[in-house]
């Protein structure tokens, strides 16, 4: 289910947030959440260690450590009892949060089958046919890994089976969050960077009936691989928009893979393991926004110098490449010593070379706090009290004067869902005669302009969702000749919510293709509403900071037009702004990844660098501040001239502010959309 996203936002880590993010994963393949005494000690350990949150596993194999999700309940549960509930109700009371732990893919993993017959394994395991045979089978024909069987990502069922089992924890439970593992291809290929897996038959038909081929792809196959990546993300995405509907403030994470080196000494995030043999393209996923935050499976031996590297790499990688949402920092608490694993949580929680951060840190995990409990030489709850003490206490464990969790702070604020300024849309694609249009591409058009804003592909089940909308009313069309007209729908965007696609208004004129003009019009601008500031903001951070605080509306113009855009920034430091002053002087500079870092942009600039001469002080200087001083807590209200260029389309600038000759400040991701009608 591929998807275009903004080209206008920015790879680096979002702005400074109060609070931090601090969890124990708690599996379920041993003591955490299997009776109140278990759940009971699980809290009491999370509160000493001055964390906020708990990962818990409830989906396992197929079944659920819950009573409400609709899934069949774990068969070593004691009857009536509900440990997610139990959980939920016992952190709740002691501020702690929940974050429903999902594995995605997995089936079933023992000889034995399921006791109830509705399991999947019962119903979609390697005894169903057809249709209803659901497990991810290998190009040379092996059905399990090791003795796991597994779902396929391409069968459109097994998908929707994924999305339903984490929806129904979202519809049915208070959980803070819900976190998905395993959300990819498995591990057991053919060699390194050779993705072997997803060879249901089903899932190939899939294939060959959205792509017109008709052969069985080879491992690497550039379309073959890139379609199963697809199907990956089309879950995470689906799953994103249909629990922000049930709830706008959860937090949807996933549990990420960092294999081996990172992108620093592989060349590139294409040649990770991750993305080019795990098929898992989490960075996309938090470009995109269909992922709240990243929380890195960064599991390496900090004793071995090579894994040390790579740890570093990793979180290095992470911190700067958070785009408009966030990443956490896992480590495995299992693979070492305690004082190695307090090294690798100051790392994690230590800014990147760029001065971007993770919101936390998560360790894997409770049951195994350290390399001895996992070798069985001392007990889970020993290894715990030390790990404990070495966090939060001064111990021969740590050579820092300051505990790394020495306070206890709130876990930080989703910005983008505590202060949206975006919405975003989903629907179902059905056909004029009512079929279902799976595999079909589809345009997102501003029906007055005609512009194509976005692409994405619809799932298996026809679903398809866009995500960080600028508010408005769009129309959904597609090039099938299936759909009459060749529109699906209307919808009104509202920042915050998630739109469901409606029934299209009347148009006068024949709705646009992406390779059609816009029908003839006779030109006239008009301007969005402008977006407020949000309700809370960033105060008193020390140094030169910077928190977006509103902006004018997007504007629509004839060629050659011009508009005077306005921005706002909150003087969130404790350093003032002076004008014509380096050093301490703000602008808005251009900025990524349209037209990129200090860059000339066809929207404005002064002339030089083959930039309109629109009045700005510089080519990729959008602004100055508009006063001459501005101290902390004052706001800052930026102005520039954009004109439109000559050839009707959607246009973006990105911008960012800096003090000139000392750093840029926080990123929002702010840009502007300029849409050129015909004249």
């Amino acid at each position: 289910m591929f998807t275009t996203f903004p080209t206008e936002v920015s790879p680096l880590g979002q702005a400074a947030t109060a609070g931090q993010f601090r969890a124990f994963w708690a599996d379920a393949f041993g003591e955490g959440i299997n009776d109140q005494s278990q759940i009971d000690a699980l809290v009491a350990a999370t509160k000493a260690a001055h964390a906020n949150a708990v990962v818990a596993q409830v989906v396992r194999r197929g079944d659920c450590f819950c009573l409400r999700s609709g899934l069949p309940v774990n068969e070593s549960i004691a009857p009536g009892f509900d440990p997610l509930q139990a959980l939920i109700t016992t952190a709740h009371a002691q501020g702690i949060e929940v974050h429903a732990w999902v594995i995605a893919n997995a089936m079933w993993n023992s000889t034995t089958p399921p006791k109830d017959p509705n399991h999947i394994f019962n119903l979609h395991g390697p005894n169903a046919s057809g249709r209803d045979n659901w497990v991810m089978t290998r190009s040379d024909g092996v059905s399990k890994l090791s003795d796991d069987w597994m779902l396929d990502p391409g069968h459109p069922d097994a998908a929707a089976w994924v999305a339903n089992a984490a929806t129904s924890i979202v519809r049915n439970y208070d959980v803070d969050g819900i976190n998905l593992d395993r959300i990819r291809y498995p591990d057991g290929n053919l060699g390194s960077l050779v993705p072997s897996w997803g060879y249901n038959a089903t899932a190939l038909a899939r294939f060959r009936a959205e792509t017109g081929r008709s052969d069985t792809p080879s491992n690497t196959d550039p379309q073959w691989t890139q379609w199963r990546r697809d199907q990956v993300s089309g879950i995470v995405r689906r799953i994103y928009l249909e629990s922000t509907a049930l709830k706008p403030r959860i937090r949807v994470s996933a549990d990420v893979i960092t294999y081996g080196y990172g992108p620093q000494t592989t060349g590139s995030w294409e040649n990770t393991r991750a993305y080019a043999e795990q098929l898992q393209d989490w960075r996309g996923w938090l470009r995109e926004g269909i992922l709240d935050t990243a929380m890195l499976m960064n599991y390496k031996r900090d004793s071995l110098a090579n894994q040390h590297q790579m740890y570093d790499e990793w979180s290095e990688f992470a911190k700067d490449n958070q785009y408009r949402r966030s990443v956490a920092i896992g480590s495995a608490l299992y693979l070492n010593d305690i004082a190695s694993s307090v090294s690798q949580v100051r790392r994690a929680l230590a800014p990147s070379a760029a001065g971007n951060s993770a919101i936390g840190w998560v360790g894997y995990s409770y049951r195994t706090p350290d390399a001895m409990t996992d070798a069985g030489t001392r007990s889970g709850a020993i290894g715990r009290a030390e790990l404990i003490k070495a966090l939060t206490q001064p111990s021969q464990y740590d050579t820092a004067a300051q505990p790394i969790f020495a306070d206890a702070p709130a876990v930080p604020a989703m910005t983008w869902k505590s202060q949206p300024i975006f919405g975003h849309l989903r629907g179902t694609a059905v056909a004029t005669n009512g079929t279902l249009l799976t595999g079909t591409v589809l345009h997102l058009v501003e029906p007055s302009a005609g512009a194509v804003l976005r692409t994405t592909t619809t799932d298996g089940s026809g679903w398809f969702g866009f995500v960080d909308l600028p508010i408005g009313t769009y129309h959904v069309i597609t090039d099938s000749t299936l759909v009459s007209g060749g529109v699906l729908g209307q919808a009104t965007i509202v920042a915050g919510t998630v739109s469901l696609l409606g029934a299209a208004a009347p148009i006068s004129t024949p709705t646009p293709t992406p390779s059609a003009s816009p029908s003839p019009t006779t030109c006239e601008r008009t301007d969005g509403p402008g977006i407020a500031a949000p309700a809370k903001v960033a105060s008193g951070v020390a140094g030169f900071h910077a928190t977006w605080y509103g902006q004018s509306g997007y504007s629509t113009l004839c060629p050659g037009e011009t508009a005077r855009a306005v921005v706002a920034y909150y003087n969130s430091g404790t350093r003032g702004w002076l004008a014509d002053t380096m050093g301490q002087v703000a602008y808005l500079g251009t900025w990524n990844p349209e037209p990129g870092q200090d860059r000339a942009s066809m929207l404005g600039g002064n002339g030089e660098a083959g930039s309109p001469d629109t009045g700005w002080p510089r080519y990729n200087r959008v602004a100055a501040q508009p006063a001459e001083w501005v101290g902390p807590n004052q706001v800052a209200w930026f102005q520039f001239t954009i004109v439109a260029p000559s050839v009707p389309g959607t246009y973006r600038l990105a911008i960012r502010p800096l003090v000139e000759g000392a750093q840029w400040m926080e990123d929002f991701g702010v840009f502007w959309i300029v849409t050129v009608r015909a004249p």
